[in-house]
């Protein structure tokens, strides 16, 4: 018996640096993590991947949010603050 299809999301983690400005700026503590997927933005103080991953540098094609540099996984073990993104 064939097994069911699963698609594992791809998850784009970056450092969003307009806050952490903003957080300099106004005392402030808002979440500066992004955790993307294509179909929700999750934001945090931490992120936990239990899984592979890679960090991609990527300077003359940036994510669509202007990142250049992000952690990209496959893991479906990827927690926002201790909460599953989904």
């Amino acid at each position: 018996m064939d097994s069911p299809l699963v698609y594992i999301m791809k998850t784009h983690i970056h450092i969003n640096m307009h806050t952490i400005r903003a957080n300099n700026k106004h005392g402030k503590r808002d979440p500066v993590i992004t955790c993307k997927t294509y179909k929700s933005n999750t934001y945090g103080h931490e992120v936990d991947i239990d899984g592979p991953s890679k960090v991609v540098y990527s300077p003359d094609k940036p994510l669509s949010c202007g990142a250049r540099v992000w952690i990209e996984t496959d893991s479906k073990y990827v927690k926002v603050d201790g909460q599953p993104i989904s």
